[in-house]
């Protein structure tokens, strides 16, 4: 059922994203065998502004401001967790297009990981493990495919800034079942079969996801930066600071 969320002056309502549409990238097979398909996991709320002018000079920078409230809940042996995708390249442009996390509420756990292609052979060749908590942000860098995990008893409630420019690319991560790793509820990583040479976690602060030029704290709000268009052109000219 679609969620209503008041943000400033303005209501909005969120997509669903059930289990069904996400059951080929759960680690518990036996748990999805009986797991009702309609199962509401999390809901996303797209294009949000506090107020008509917000969203004007949102779009003039080419941006999106999201929401996303994942609920506790266990899929079987494994946390909650989103489907998982990675990003297109602006047209011209070998990188990706990166994006900003802050965690509003609750607490995540955001798995990174680099695709790069050997041979005609995509290979994974980091994986990143950031713990956040409220008022952290967290910086995905170009060429890193994620998948947001909610390890506690609390709704976790984030916020994004990415370019409006794409759609998400989920397809990779269906095809081979998940990310690299799972995160089970008794705090173990299992590695994903399919990922045969995928190396071993890093674990990292949100701060060290931070880029250089571009200051963030835990008492400034991730949505007050439209204030400060300077510090996200990065996100629709990525080349600007990682090429």
């Amino acid at each position: 059922m679609k969620q209503k969320l008041t943000f400033g002056n303005q209501t909005f309502s969120s997509a669903v994203r059930k289990l069904g549409e996400m059951k080929e990238v759960v680690f518990d097979k036996r748990f999805l065998s009986t797991a009702n398909m309609d199962m509401e996991l999390y809901y996303m709320f797209r294009d949000v502004s506090k107020n008509e002018e917000d969203a004007n000079a949102i779009k003039e920078q080419g941006l999106r401001y999201d929401i996303t409230i994942i609920p506790p809940n266990k899929l079987g042996s494994e946390f909650v967790k989103t489907a998982g995708h990675y990003h297109p390249c602006p047209t011209g442009s070998d990188i990706t297009y990166p994006e900003i996390y802050e965690v509003l509420e609750g607490e995540a756990h955001y798995l990174l990981q680099r695709m790069e292609e050997e041979g005609g052979t995509e290979k994974i060749t980091d994986v990143v493990l950031v713990k956040a908590k409220e008022g952290d942000k967290v910086i995905i860098p170009p060429n890193y495919g994620h998948v947001t995990i909610n390890p506690s008893e609390a709704t976790l409630q984030m916020a994004n800034w990415v370019a409006s420019a794409f759609s998400s690319i989920y397809e990779p991560v269906k095809r081979r079942e998940g990310a690299a790793y799972f995160e089970l509820t008794n705090g173990e990583f299992v590695k994903n079969e399919i990922y045969e040479d995928a190396p071993d976690i890093r674990f990292l602060k949100p701060s060290d996801t931070w880029i250089n030029g571009i200051e963030l704290d835990k008492e400034t709000e991730l949505y007050d930066l439209i204030r400060e268009p300077a510090k996200l052109v990065f996100l629709t000219n990525p080349t600007r600071v990682f090429d």
